[in-house]
């Protein structure tokens, strides 16, 4: 473990992560690579444990060599000591150091690179706070000190209910591939796949290719939607050979695509037997008359990904709205954020998968080191956005999906809060915002502190989902939480508070 602070902390090892760790030891940067994982590739480069001993891993990736070429990278560096890698490291908040010339840091929006603390400008840099193992009696408290930081969370899930959601073998179409490429194990035999994203077409040729049977994929929208977006689809060729090569996937092995479909209910005693389909309206209510009964023995669902901001909200980094109608942080051309010292790569800044993930973490490792940009990883990295917030906007939910919910239908699985209770406080008690709702249901207040509920909430609501503050960004010991300096307990965030656009 360093003792004196390193050039950059990266957290999360994910592909932006990755990309950003690799490219700042190339140019001289010390290093620290932080990961909540066991192994590096985050949620998309999911490898099975070497005890399950996988022939081939790299059958259930997508461009598997962009990855194994950094994570060889990466282990030359460590190997050499200009990276020093932190697997199953969760960082539940970064604080600024005090010093003399607090102010703009190096890195800032107004400076360049790591370089410019040289004249004395700035703070003296961030303190990472982590919890180190697994949950349990090996858990223990890690103190990281860094000259800069660059925050490549990833992101989870945005699920929205039905009635039935619950029920044993609902799973999510993310958690559905990653049993497959972490544990090579499938959530059933009969598997429905539904929801809205180009991650189901993955997923469902994933799970067939496995030896599942998939009735049918259900995807919400409608692919018309990409029409406008012609010109912007032509500069990806790569990402229209990746759809039609999952396209062929589902031909082989018999899997309808059915678009402008959802799941409004999952039915079964033990575990899910059945769904219910019915077609949407353009503004994704169901229309009635069109409902249709699925057997199957597990449901793959989800509508996309939501970044995961918490440790950039609890620094005060500004957000913005993506096309898509998620909160992300608001980014300069270089991956800064809007506090100094503080950048960000990946699907923090909106979903754009692997690809677009690795060209931003490599360019906010060249803005950190204070190095020009090459002008085609520009390039690339402004296609590939152009294309994310074309694949957003044709896959953004409509405002009328919460016309499938029951008034008993849970919507927050944590605390067992059900829709109607929900309607409750916002028409008769006055609630007009997603705090209030929670604070007179409870809806948000479980483990998973709202990252399966808080779409749903806020669209029943009436409001768009907002980015949280929070301390903390996961469950942390009190004792550890007792063992830090009382001084930094009244350190104030850097930088401009949230904005909720």
């Amino acid at each position: 473990m360093p003792t004196s602070p390193s050039d950059l902390a990266v957290v999360g090892a994910g592909p932006a992560g990755l990309a950003a760790a690799v490219t700042a030891a190339d140019l001289g940067l010390r290093v620290i690579l932080v990961d909540a994982g066991e192994r590096p590739g985050g949620q998309y480069y999911r490898a099975p444990a070497p005890a399950l001993g996988a022939a081939r891993p790299e059958a259930l990736h997508h461009d598997w060599a962009a990855f194994a070429t950094r994570e060889q990278r990466l282990r030359a560096h460590e190997s050499a000591g200009r990276i020093t890698y932190l697997p199953a490291h969760h960082v539940w908040t970064v604080v600024p150091e005090t010093g003399p010339g607090s102010g703009s840091a190096p890195g800032s929006r107004t400076g360049t690179g790591t370089d410019a603390r040289a004249d004395g400008a700035g703070p003296p840099g961030w303190t990472l706070h982590a919890v180190a193992g697994t949950r349990g009696e090996d858990e223990r408290p890690v103190t990281l000190r860094t000259r800069a930081v660059l925050l490549a969370t990833g992101a989870h899930e945005r699920q929205l209910p039905f009635p039935g959601w619950t029920l044993p073998g609902v799973v999510g179409a993310g958690g559905a591939q990653a049993m497959l490429k972490g544990g090579l194990v499938l959530p059933g035999r009969r598997i429905v796949v539904a929801g809205s994203g180009p991650l189901l077409l993955a997923v469902a040729g994933s799970l067939a290719a496995a030896g599942a049977r998939v009735p049918a994929v259900l995807e919400a929208s409608s692919y018309t939607a990409y029409a406008g977006r012609l010109p912007t689809l032509l500069r990806n060729p790569g990402k229209l050979v990746e759809g039609a090569t999952h396209g062929g996937a589902l031909l082989r092995h018999r899997v309808r695509l059915l678009t402008r479909r959802a799941v409004i209910e999952a039915q079964g005693g033990d575990r899910v037997e059945a769904v219910v389909t019915a077609r949407l309206d353009r503004d994704w209510r169901p229309v009635p008359g069109t409902e249709r009964r699925i057997p199957c023995d597990a449901l793959a669902v989800g509508h996309g990904l939501v970044p995961q901001l918490e440790l950039a909200t609890g620094l005060g980094c500004a957000t913005t709205r993506a096309a898509d109608g998620t909160v992300v942080l608001d980014l300069d051309e270089s991956q800064r954020t809007s506090v100094p010292g503080i950048w960000s790569a990946g699907e923090t800044g909106g979903i754009g998968g692997a690809g677009l993930a690795l060209a931003e973490g490599e360019l906010a490792a060249r803005a950190v080191a204070g190095g020009p940009a090459p002008a085609a990883l520009v390039r690339r990295r402004a296609r590939l956005r152009a294309f994310a917030d074309a694949m957003g906007a044709a896959h953004r939910p409509g405002a009328g999906w919460t016309e499938w919910l029951r008034e008993d239908t849970d919507v927050c699985r944590c605390e067992e809060v059900p829709a109607g209770r929900i309607r409750e406080a916002v028409a008769d008690l006055g609630a007009g915002d997603v705090r209030t709702v929670k604070l007179l249901t409870r809806a948000g207040m479980g483990w998973c502190q709202g990252r399966m509920c808080g779409a749903a909430v806020a669209a029943l609501a009436g409001v768009e989902a907002a980015a949280d503050r929070r301390p903390l960004s996961c469950p942390v010991p009190l004792g550890h939480l007792a063992g830090l300096p009382a001084v930094e307990s009244a350190v104030e965030p850097a930088g401009r508070p949230a904005a909720d656009h």
